[in-house]
């Protein structure tokens, strides 16, 4: 499971170093072989290969000729690029996975369990932002008594 965020640099080429604790689940789940896209938040996903697979049939799978399921098509696996962690556990972020995500120098990688986003700073400050401002509305009904 991936979690916990942390802040990262992508070097001069656009590449991101993974952090080490990751790569190992990382080679035992995929080989190293990651799918990169867009999401609709204006961040990016990055899957193991193999936990991408079941989101994109299911994407695949709805009618091109409805308008909500043609964008997320468009969205999801019109960006989506197969990549590979190198031997230093760098993964190159496209030039056009950066431009859509607005990712600059400084990013912020977030687990999401079997999956990462990626942020860049501003995009990150205003999640956190938001989350702040919900406070206590942020909890789903029935969560109130969780030992949080």
């Amino acid at each position: 499971m991936f979690q916990g965020a942390a802040a990262l640099t992508l070097d001069a080429k656009g590449r991101l170093a993974m952090p080490t604790r990751h790569r190992n689940m990382l080679q035992d789940l995929a080989g190293n072989a990651l799918v990169l896209t867009a999401h609709p938040h204006r961040c990016l996903l990055i899957y193991p290969a193999p936990a991408w697979v079941p989101i994109r049939d299911k994407v695949l799978a709805g009618s091109s000729l409805e308008q909500h399921s043609a964008l997320l098509k468009r969205l999801l696996v019109g960006f989506a690029r197969d990549e590979t962690l190198d031997a230093a556990g760098r993964v190159l972020i496209a030039p056009e996975l950066r431009t859509f995500a607005q990712l600059e120098k400084q990013v912020f990688l977030v687990g999401q369990g079997d999956h990462f986003e990626l942020w860049s700073d501003a995009g990150w400050q205003k999640q956190q932002d938001a989350i702040f401002a919900l406070g206590t509305q942020l909890l789903p009904a029935g969560w109130e008594t969780l030992p949080l």
